[in-house]
C-alpha cells in the first residue's frame, strides 16, 4: 500500500476544472482541454489559433481527485498513486487537499476521508447507535442473520428492495452513486455489479463494516474491478463537490444517524440538480398499535431514532427536497426525493 507524500514544488501543476471537459492551470491560468489520445493543447489568446501538444502527466505524478473533495474545506484532493477508480487503486493512492494541506491516506482496504483521519491522540465520543455498529463482532453479524431478521418489520428482503431501489434510480443511470452507510456493502455490490452507474462509492463511518465489504468482495473479480471506492466518511460531512452526484442510496440507515436533518442536508448538497436520494428505515409504530409493541418501541428508540411516515416528509422536503414519494409495509418505509 502506498502512503502519500506530495512534492509541492514547481514540477508539479495542479488543476482544478471549471467546466465539462477543460481544465485550468493554477499558476496562469490558461485553460487545456483534454482529448483521447492522451494530449492536450493550450488554448492561447491571439487572432490564430496555435495548438502545443503536450503528454499527459505520468500515473504516479499528483494530480486532481476526479470525484473527492476535502470533508474540512470541500476544496479538490489532489491524488498521488495508481490512476483507476476501483478499490485497489484507490486504496493504494494517497490524497492531499490543496487548501488546507491536509492528507488523507488508506487504511490497507479503504480511503479514509473523515475529518478526524491521521489523528492518533484524538478521539470523540459517538452515539450508542454510532459504537454499536463499529464493532467487529455487529459486522461480522449483520449479513450473517441481523439484517434477516429485518422481514419481521415488514422489510421485503435485499434483492427486492434493489429492485425497487432501481426503479427510482433509473433517472441516474450511467452517473455516479453513493450508498451511504452502506454497512458491509450489501447493495453496494449489488450496485456494483449490475453495471447501471459509471462509479460506485461504497461510505460508511464504520471500519469494520468496511472491512466486511472487503471480505465479501476480494473474491470476486467482477466487483474488485469494477468502478467501485470503499470510503469512511461521516454522513454529516460527505468528501465530494456540491452538485457532483447523481444518486444518494441509504439503507435501513437514517434511524442510526446522530443528526438526520445534517445528514439530508449533506445530501442535498452533494446531489446534482434532478439527482435522487432513496433510503428504507423503520417507522415508528402508530399511537393506535397495541400497547406491548410501543413498549418494545419505547425501548428500541433509547437506541435509535424512528419516525413517522410525516416525519420522514416534512424532514427530507423541509432539506429542499422535491418529488417526495414512499413506499410502505408494516415498519418497512422506502422513501425517495430529488434535488431541485
Amino acid at each position: 500500500m502506498a502512503t502519500s507524500t506530495f512534492s509541492l514544488n514547481h514540477h508539479h501543476r495542479y488543476l482544478i476544472p471549471r467546466q465539462h471537459g477543460v481544465s485550468w492551470n493554477s499558476r496562469n491560468c490558461v485553460p487545456k482541454r483534454f482529448f483521447a489520445s492522451g494530449l492536450t493543447s493550450r488554448i492561447k489568446a491571439s487572432s490564430a489559433v496555435a495548438v502545443e501538444p503536450e503528454l499527459r502527466p505520468p500515473a504516479q505524478d499528483a494530480t486532481e481527485a476526479e470525484l473527492f473533495a476535502c470533508p474540512i474545506c470541500y476544496e479538490p484532493l489532489m491524488r498521488k498513486g495508481p490512476s483507476g477508480f476501483n478499490v485497489p487503486a484507490i486504496y493504494r493512492s494517497g490524497f492531499k487537499c490543496r487548501k488546507c494541506d491536509k492528507s488523507f491516506s488508506s487504511k490497507n482496504i479503504y480511503l479514509d476521508l473523515t475529518v478526524t483521519s491521521g489523528t492518533k491522540e484524538y478521539s470523540e465520543s459517538k452515539p450508542t447507535r454510532t459504537e454499536l455498529f463499529r464493532s467487529p463482532v455487529v459486522s461480522f453479524l449483520y449479513e450473517r442473520g441481523w439484517r434477516q431478521a429485518f422481514s419481521r418489520s415488514g422489510f421485503p428482503g435485499p434483492d427486492e428492495e434493489f429492485k425497487m431501489a432501481q426503479e427510482y434510480f433509473k433517472v441516474a443511470e450511467g452517473g455516479v452513486l453513493v450508498d451511504v452507510s452502506c454497512g458491509s456493502g450489501l447493495f453496494s455490490r449489488k450496485f456494483a455489479k449490475c453495471g447501471a452507474y459509471s462509479r460506485v462509492v461504497a461510505l460508511d463511518f464504520s471500519e469494520n463494516m468496511l472491512r466486511q465489504c472487503y471480505d465479501f468482495i476480494q473474491n470476486d473479480e467482477s466487483i474488485i474491478s469494477s468502478n467501485l471506492a470503499l470510503v469512511r466518511a461521516d454522513v454529516s460531512r460527505l468528501p465530494f463537490f456540491s452538485g457532483s452526484i447523481d444518486a444518494v442510496h441509504a439503507g435501513a440507515a437514517l434511524h442510526c444517524w446522530p443528526s438526520p436533518s445534517n445528514a439530508i442536508a449533506e445530501i442535498n448538497r452533494i446531489l446534482r440538480s434532478g439527482g435522487v436520494f432513496v433510503g428504507t428505515t423503520f417507522l415508528r409504530v402508530n399511537p393506535s398499535a397495541p400497547t406491548i409493541f410501543r413498549a418494545l418501541e419505547q425501548s428500541a428508540t433509547r437506541t435509535y431514532s424512528y419516525f413517522t411516515q410525516e416525519e420522514i416528509e416534512d424532514l427530507v422536503t423541509t432539506c429542499g427536497l422535491v418529488n417526495y414519494t414512499s413506499k410502505v409495509q408494516g415498519s418497512f418505509i422506502m422513501f425517495s426525493a430529488q434535488k431541485r
